[in-house]
Order: C-alpha cells, then sequence, then structure tokens
C-alpha cells in the first residue's frame, strides 16, 4: 500500500480519463499510474517529455540507459518494468541478470557499458561528472547530441522512480510470473505489491 490514499476514479474526469486509458493499454490499472490520480496532469506533462527523450534512442540504448539510472536509485518498480520490456524484446533472463548484477560483466558491448557507467553516475551524484567522463563517451564514438540524450533519459527516470518510492508505491503483482532469479536480481528496493 503506498503511504498516500490514492483517489478512485470518481475524484476527477482527468483521474477517470487516466485510469481507463491505463486499464485499456496494460488490461489492468498499475499502481503508479494510481500514484498519480491525484495529478494526472502531471504524468500526463511527465509523459509527452518522456516521449521527446525517447523518439532520439533506440530502444536497447534508452532502456539500458533507464535500467543503470533505476538499478542506481534502487528502484525495484523501474528495473521490473524496464527489464520486462527487455526481456521480451532484446535479452534472455539469464542475460539480462547479468545486465543488472553486474554491467561490466555482462554480455553487451564496451560502449553500453560505458553507458551505463555514465548514467549510474549521473543519477548518483551528477556534479561529480567531468569532462573526462563525457570524453570516455566520445571514445566509444558517442555524439554529443547522442551525450545529451542519454542525460536527459536518465534525469527523467529520477523524477518517477524517485516519485513513486517517496510515495511508497510498489510495483505491480504481475511482476510475480518473472523467473524466479531474475526477479530477486530486479527487486533491489521495494517489494512486489503483496511479496512478504
Amino acid at each position: 500500500m503506498p503511504f498516500i490514499e490514492t483517489p478512485d476514479a470518481s475524484a476527477s474526469k482527468q483521474t477517470a480519463k487516466l485510469y481507463a486509458e491505463a486499464e485499456a493499454s496494460y488490461g489492468y490499472l498499475p499502481n503508479m499510474v494510481k500514484a498519480f490520480g491525484h495529478r494526472p496532469e502531471v504524468l500526463e506533462n511527465w509523459s509527452t517529455l518522456l516521449s521527446s527523450i525517447k523518439a532520439n534512442m533506440d530502444l536497447r540504448r534508452y532502456e539500458l540507459v533507464t535500467m543503470a539510472a533505476a538499478r542506481e536509485m534502487k528502484s525495484s518498480y523501474c528495473l521490473l518494468a524496464h527489464g520486462s520490456v527487455l526481456l521480451r524484446d532484446i535479452f534472455t533472463a539469464e542475460a539480462l541478470r547479468q545486465v543488472v548484477d553486474d554491467p561490466d560483466a555482462a554480455a553487451i558491448d564496451a560502449a553500453e557499458r560505458a553507458i551505463m557507467r555514465f548514467a549510474a553516475k549521473v543519477v548518483r551524484d551528477a556534479s561529480s561528472i567531468k569532462g573526462a567522463d563525457v570524453d570516455e563517451l566520445r571514445r566509444h564514438g558517442l555524439s554529443d547530441i547522442e551525450i545529451f540524450d542519454i542525460v536527459t533519459a536518465a534525469t527523467v527516470r529520477c523524477f518517477f522512480s524517485k516519485t513513486l518510492d517517496a510515495l511508497g508505491v510498489q510495483a505491480d503483482g504481475v511482476y510475480e510470473k518473472l523467473d524466479p532469479d531474475l526477479k530477486t536480481a530486479l527487486v533491489i528496493g521495494r517489494p512486489i505489491d503483496g511479496a512478504a
């Protein structure tokens, strides 16, 4: 249960619309959506910002940056959600577990490792980023605009993950169906809703 009560669909027309669209998309009403039930316009505006960032990145890079950011924040919800995307579209359960457990030893290329280290550092302490950190990405062939995209993908994740965790929002029970070893790797913060 979150730390604040979430409104039902009767709270406002915007809330009813948000909930209906989420149920149509997911097949259920996710806890993350209910968390924004008091202020649906905030989620709508964040989603617009996120879409503008994602539009400039390929799926694999965006998801690896997001995983690195969520891992650094210990956001189980975001690790589970974005891990599920990577599992569906890119990695096996074992390969994904390796990416989460130790990106430097995982079966990803050197540029992806550097990108994940950089994204984690952005989340951990953006003021500690030095020119040498950016130069490292350039050595892997990244342009300045690609570096900008990585930074914004990492920082936009901070808003969403920290909002959910600060409100005590737990990941949806649907994630209980994941491979047990992978689930253990992804649940590094709050437990899955209903989990002991």
